[in-house]
């Protein structure tokens, strides 16, 4: 069995549109699938990187890392839903996406240019190498420097309160690789850099990372919690992973002690299943394959 791919990243959105001509404009992104359920209530927008230079050019969806799914909720308007983008007590949690990008300067003056807000301009703080620039809804996308690489989807980040705990999960229970480890004694926090490993070579040009970001000491706090961007306020969602064969994934998930949240015959969606990490954070796994005909049919 292959290895899987951390194929997206999901967040709420209140306009459709809006998004995907923002990640258009000013990233090149270009919808790649749509997946559309108004039995349920909503269209999820899955947005990549095609042509030249692009990692995954002319491969199916589902045989890519480094997309983002926009969740639209059709009853969510500009107007009555806010996201909760992770970076605001008391919610925080999920933190940001990275786009890596051939020329940092350069990229981030046209943006600003374009009339895109920033959270943190290069000039910003300490570190002159990185920017965050803010997205309709307020999401925050770390934008670094690539090796002359077209631009990719390089990283989604997590704050995770027990880092034993976290790196257990991620390395022994899905398979990730650590591959790279920041620590900042002085600001009190570590990250860490995670992937499947599908394409190795410098971090920044690659796509399908994780970086998990730990706080001093927050494990010693039997009541602290981050917020998984599931329970009210909403924004982030999940991440999922494509896998070879998800019932047979799940088996083994579930035989290490991971959580299961939703089962393949669970739910309306029955080609799908979810577990969580000890945050609480949802996984979503999903067929290496494209959507079934028929959504809701019993799994075979």
């Amino acid at each position: 069995m292959s290895k899987p791919l951390l194929n997206h990243t999901m967040f709420r959105i209140a306009d459709p549109n809006r998004s995907k001509d923002f990640y258009a404009k000013h990233f090149g992104m270009t919808v790649v699938e749509t997946l559309k359920v108004p039995e349920l209530g909503f269209t999820n927008y899955f947005l990549g990187f095609d042509g030249q230079g692009a990692l995954h050019e002319k491969k199916p969806w589902y045989l890519r890392e480094g997309l983002l799914e926009l969740c639209h909720n059709h009853s969510a308007t500009a107007e009555n839903f806010v996201a909760n983008n992770g970076n605001k007590e008391p919610h925080r949690g999920f933190g940001h996406i990275c786009f890596s990008v051939e020329n940092l300067e350069q990229f981030c003056s046209k943006l600003e240019s374009d009339g895109v807000k920033f959270q943190k301009r290069l000039a910003d703080g300490r570190q002159k190498n990185i920017a965050f620039a803010l997205d309709p809804d307020g999401y925050w996308i770390e934008l670094i420097e690539n090796t002359g690489k077209a631009t990719r989807f390089n990283h989604t980040m997590l704050r995770v309160k027990d880092k034993t705990k976290s790196l257990n999960f991620y390395i022994n229970d899905l398979g990730m690789k650590l591959v790279d480890e920041r620590d900042f004694p002085e600001a009190k926090f570590t990250l860490y850099f995670l992937s499947f490993d599908h394409n190795p070579g410098p971090r920044h040009d690659t796509e399908g990372l994780l970086e998990l970001t730990y706080n001093y000491g927050t494990e010693k706090d039997e009541q602290f919690v981050y917020h998984t961007g599931n329970e009210e306020p909403q924004g982030y969602g999940h991440i999922g992973l494509a896998v070879d064969n998800v019932q047979e994934f799940l088996n083994k998930l579930e035989a290490k002690g991971v959580k299961i949240t939703k089962r393949v015959e669970d739910g309306k969606l029955k080609f799908i299943a979810f577990v969580s990490d000890p945050d609480g954070y949802s996984y979503e796994l999903l067929p290496k394959a494209e959507f079934p005909d028929d959504l809701f049919a019993d799994p075979k």
